[in-house]
């Protein structure tokens, strides 16, 4: 169901703590985890899932719609 991610930062030269931390924030959220953890925190029923899917759709086409006109 989900993917097994290890993220390695290995220091390179003179890189000091803080550095490596930025990096590692860095991949972290071009990843995606965080928001990975975040949704999965709370159980959601299959029908909330399905309903915010859906809400995001027409929200998105409706936002498409604007923009031809």
């Amino acid at each position: 169901m989900s993917k097994t991610v290890n993220i390695s930062i290995k220091p390179l030269k003179r890189d000091s703590p803080e550095r490596m931390i930025k990096r590692f924030t860095r991949k972290v959220k071009k990843l995606g985890i965080l928001d990975e953890v975040r949704k999965r925190r709370y159980y959601r029923k299959p029908s909330e899932v399905r309903r915010e899917k859906n809400i995001r759709r027409k929200r998105e086409t409706a936002k498409l719609e604007r923009k031809k006109k």
